[in-house]
């Protein structure tokens, strides 16, 4: 397989990788399609310093003009940032961007196949997408779910997002043989808030602990990554209960506005904000930041291994 033809990689993070440094992928998606132009650009560099703080390489990932992008340059993440004709792309619409020459943000999905493109294994996000409420009919269920079952990247988030169904996530994921990893919690995150009621597989006390169940599961030959749940800062989370009651308002207004599918998350996310007076988005920025860090701590452990 040749990849040169499609994929560019930074020197720096291309130095990393060969000299077995330590490397946190992030994705584009929350910079593009999740906030506005300029907090964007001020968040995307205080993810890349968080990273930096902690001893390990950063690398956002991107298509820009048909070539999938493994770190940007100041002035590539600017572009993202100002989303100026920037799809959304999961694994599905890889090949077309490639071939076509166009530029789109990565979600979930895409990252990892990034990621693993160019040799990194630990990736920082948000939250996952997953199994959205209601799939018994509609058969809307996130590619992420699917990456993190062939995809060999961990996956550091703050669990799923709650306008999802959270058991039926964990369940699709046992299906398909991914470890549900708890950073210092027996409880799956949900997101905004620390806990969702569900339990996790492991209860990872310390990142050299998850380290070493990525590195366990990756000498044995088995395939895909793992899912490793990072709660919200105690300060940042809300309220399980308030939060419920927001996405149930949220789902209710995109039904009767007959939103489906791709479009269901963005017009939710946005409601949530609008219905938390913009709470909701100062948390997935602290939390998204959390996770970049704790995600950094995995990662410098990994390489030691």
């Amino acid at each position: 397989m040749n990849l040169n033809q499609y994929l560019d990689i930074a020197p720096e993070i291309r130095s990393a990788v060969a000299g077995g440094k330590p490397v946190v992928a992030l994705e584009s998606t929350i910079l593009s399609h999740g906030m506005p132009y300029p907090e964007n650009l001020a968040f995307a560099a205080r993810v890349e310093r968080v990273i930096r703080d902690e001893g390990a390489v950063p690398a956002t990932m991107a298509i820009i003009d048909g070539r999938m992008k493994a770190g940007l340059t100041e002035a590539e993440l600017e572009r993202m940032c100002k989303a100026e004709g920037v799809a959304k792309v999961s694994r599905r619409d890889l090949p077309i961007l490639l071939a076509q020459g166009g530029t789109g943000a990565t979600t979930v999905a895409s990252t990892m196949i990034l990621a693993s493109f160019a040799g990194i294994r630990i990736f920082a996000t948000g939250g996952i997408g997953g199994v959205h409420r209601g799939a018994q009919q509609t058969m809307d269920i996130s590619a992420d779910l699917q990456e993190l079952a062939h995809t060999p990247v961990a996956v550091v988030c703050a669990g799923a997002k709650m306008i999802l169904d959270i058991g039926l996530t964990l369940e699709y994921l046992e299906t398909m043989g991914v470890p549900v990893l708890g950073l210092g919690t027996d409880d799956f995150p949900s997101f905004y808030c620390r806990k969702s009621g569900f339990g996790v597989d492991c209860n990872a006390k310390t990142p050299a602990d998850a380290a070493r169940v990525a590195k366990a599961k990756w000498d044995l030959g088995l395939a895909g990554g793992l899912l490793i749940g990072n709660p919200v800062p105690e300060e940042y989370a809300m309220d399980f209960d308030e939060m419920t009651a927001v996405i149930d308002r949220a789902l209710a207004a995109a039904k009767q506005a007959g939103v489906r599918g791709k479009d269901t998350t963005p017009f939710l996310l946005a409601h949530i904000v609008e219905y938390t007076g913009g709470r909701s988005l100062a948390t997935n920025i602290e939390l998204a930041c959390h996770n970049a860090q704790m995600a950094a701590r995995i990662a410098v452990e990994y390489a030691k291994l």
